[in-house]
């Protein structure tokens, strides 16, 4: 029975009087009205003692107040990409997928100090001691040994329950990318210097009054200065090349090349321009080759890139193949071989950055900028394909690209233009 508030029961026994005179006043007796005004006030009496309200449940949300035990907390860990954990007094009890992939499977309910091997975190992650902000820390090594990962250790809820969020961000392309930027810098600055310190010096001295009126002396040293020179302005010419290629590797090409014919006539301009050595370069093509999606311009480069660097480092006097078949999956496989002093396995992973050399006198002598494969792979990335460099010491060196062929609708869309 519901318990009636003082205003209802106020309420009830104003009508009650109400009804009683009414009586009286129609002439009614005393005892013909008593028995059920004393009906009325008994009933009044009972409802106003009823059992006191039952205090409201609580919700679920108000039982649920550990997160932990959230039915979305799992969810929560998981919408996040990056390693994510919750350590509880220095021990993992809620890690997401991507922190197991990293650290391992087994982590959960072990000690934080163990799954993140790091001097530099283990102290963060053992301490007891209330946290009044996040701590950022670098770690080294973590995963692989060339990863670098930043851990931000962050105080979830209270302090007695002495919770950390520990969040781990993946920073090894930033630094790889800052430290190639610092490299290039430094190399670009290097490679620039040289030729410019022998310029200064030989103009200082054909200065030199008594030394610039030798005829022999002067045309040496004009020579010497017209080559480096040219050389400094084959390494800008590289490196404002380098530069577009990369702005572009994103937008892939769609114009249709013969690649058939383009090969030839790069074949061309070396047997009628290197003299002996370019006479000994020798082709061989797959006429039924169909056309690939790509850039000519850059194409043309990469060729003269590959057969340039044949016709320098390998033996005079043997042959420079150039080949054009069928590869894999429809790919159209160019290669490049030489039979030269070829190139240690210890150097091959390294051949495509900028300025590297196997031997920087010789690539120096014969006019290398250090660029040439490193512009080779940038291209053979913005068109999609493969490079693979092979070479035995004392054999020679052989190069192959895979370019993917032309899609369908980029035919039909170029067959209407």
């Amino acid at each position: 029975m519901n318990r009636l508030t003082i205003s209802q029961i106020t309420a009830s026994l104003a009508v009650l009087f109400l009804a009683t005179g009414s009586a009286l006043l129609t002439g009614a007796t005393v005892w013909a009205i008593a028995l059920p005004v004393l009906a009325g006030l008994a009933i009044l009496l009972i409802t106003s003692q009823g059992p006191a309200p039952k205090p409201s449940t609580p919700s679920p949300a108000e039982e649920s107040a550990d997160i932990v035990v959230h039915p979305d907390f799992a969810d929560l860990l998981e919408g996040i990409a990056d390693p994510l954990m919750l350590i509880e007094r220095g021990r993992i009890i809620r890690a997401n997928r991507a922190a197991q992939r990293l650290l391992g499977a087994h982590i959960e309910g072990e000690d934080a100090r163990i799954a993140i091997r790091h001097p530099a975190a283990a102290e963060r992650l053992a301490s007891l001691a209330p946290m009044a902000e996040p701590v950022m820390l670098e770690l080294v090594g973590l995963g692989t040994r060339d990863q670098r990962w930043q851990m931000r250790i962050a105080p979830v809820g209270s302090d007695g329950s002495i919770r950390r969020l520990v969040h781990l961000a993946d920073h090894s392309g930033a630094h790889a990318a800052e430290k190639m930027r610092v490299d290039f810098v430094a190399n670009a600055s290097h490679e620039l210097r040289t030729p410019l310190a022998g310029i200064l010096g030989f103009i200082e001295t054909l200065a030199d009054p008594d030394l610039g009126r030798d005829n022999e002396t002067r045309q040496r040293f004009l020579k010497i200065m017209d080559g480096e020179a040219r050389r400094m302005q084959r390494l800008i010419d590289d490196l404002i090349s380098l530069s577009r290629i990369e702005a572009e590797k994103y937008r892939v090409p769609d114009s249709p090349v013969d690649l058939s014919g383009l090969v030839a006539e790069v074949v061309g301009v070396f047997r009628t321009s290197h003299g002996d050595r370019g006479r000994e370069v020798e082709m061989e093509i797959d006429p039924a080759l169909p056309s690939v999606a790509g850039d000519r311009a850059q194409l043309s480069q990469l060729l003269h890139n590959l057969i340039g660097n044949s016709v320098k480092y390998g033996k005079a006097g043997t042959p420079i193949r150039v080949s054009l078949t069928e590869g894999p999956s429809g790919m159209t496989r160019l290669c490049v071989a030489d039979e030269g002093e070829g190139i240690g396995p210890d150097h091959l992973p390294r051949l495509t950055e900028r300025f590297y050399r196997v031997d920087s006198g010789r690539s120096r002598a014969i006019g290398g900028t250090g660029l040439g494969l490193a512009i080779v792979k940038h291209i053979v990335e913005r068109h999609r394909g493969r490079l693979d460099i092979a070479s035995i010491l004392g054999k020679g060196t052989s190069i192959t690209v895979l370019l993917p062929p032309m899609a369908p609708e980029e035919k039909v869309a170029t067959s209407k233009h």
